[in-house]
């Protein structure tokens, strides 16, 4: 028992940052696209990599891959300036209340950043 109190805090932290990972499972199979006006700029922090979209007087959330992979497909926190025009391809969050699109490509200035360049 006294092993078992031991090992719990621990397994219990270890599983952390998989609780904090968005996965796919949240997010609609169907290909989804919307262009928008920069808000946020793209963030390099946490689990994945975000900024946000304006589109018609909403706000969308982009959820993009892990920074080194989005820095891997060269986009940089400073790429893409707040009020460009961009273009995101991936998939929209299953609850269509939540403005969300995990991201696949963000497409800037003639530019594709293909973050997640195994998922065609």
């Amino acid at each position: 028992m006294k092993l078992l109190a031991t090992l719990l805090p621990l397994v219990m932290i270890a599983a952390t940052p998989a609780i904090a990972h968005h996965g796919w499972a949240g997010y609609s199979d169907q290909e989804f696209e919307i262009s928008g006006t920069v808000e946020t700029p793209v963030r390099l922090v946490g689990p994945h990599g975000t900024m946000q979209i304006k589109v018609d007087e909403q706000i969308w959330d982009v959820t993009l891959a892990p920074p080194p992979r989005v820095e891997g497909a060269g986009l940089q926190a400073t790429t893409i300036p707040v009020g460009a025009k961009v273009t995101v391809h991936g998939h929209r969050h299953r609850d269509p209340k939540r403005f969300e699109v995990k991201t696949e490509r963000v497409m800037y200035n003639g530019k594709v950043y293909n973050v997640y360049p195994d998922r065609k």
